[in-house]
């Protein structure tokens, strides 16, 4: 497996916390609190990903059941790779990317995610945004 980015361990332990809120103010989840150690470990060695191999299994877990909270794809049924684009118009994703996203895993899947949505020049972001916000299910390729 690839690296698990350290927005998507922060994004992960947020939604832990609102669906399981602490009792007290203290007190995390135990999904929180697997994913705050590696959160923890990664500020220490001052590394923005991990290797989704070194993260322990309950964190692992955790950041997977966030996961499956996420939209599968960028896609918003427009692709321009069909008509011979390098990268889509439509959804930022490269023609490889497209045509090989249902055998990438979770990590890898959500490195694309980061990347598209740093370049934020899909149409994903602006000028179709209202496309994207009615796919969240992920139903796109």
């Amino acid at each position: 497996m690839a690296g698990i980015h350290i927005t998507d361990i922060e994004a992960a332990i947020n939604y832990w916390r609102r669906k399981k809120p602490s009792p007290d103010g203290v007190l995390l989840a135990p999904e929180a609190r697997a994913l705050a150690d590696v959160y923890a470990l990664m500020i220490y060695a001052h590394a923005s990903e991990i290797d989704a191999g070194e993260v322990p299994a309950h964190a692992l877990a955790a950041w997977l059941a966030w996961y499956d909270t996420t939209p599968d794809t960028p896609c918003i049924a427009i692709c321009s790779t069909s008509q011979g684009d390098d990268l889509c118009k439509g959804c930022g994703r490269s023609f490889e990317e497209v045509q090989r996203w249902p055998e990438f895993d979770p990590v890898r899947k959500r490195a694309v995610w980061r990347r598209i949505m740093l370049e934020n020049n899909a149409w994903r972001f602006n000028r179709y945004s209202e496309r994207a916000a009615e796919n969240r299910s992920g139903n796109g390729g």
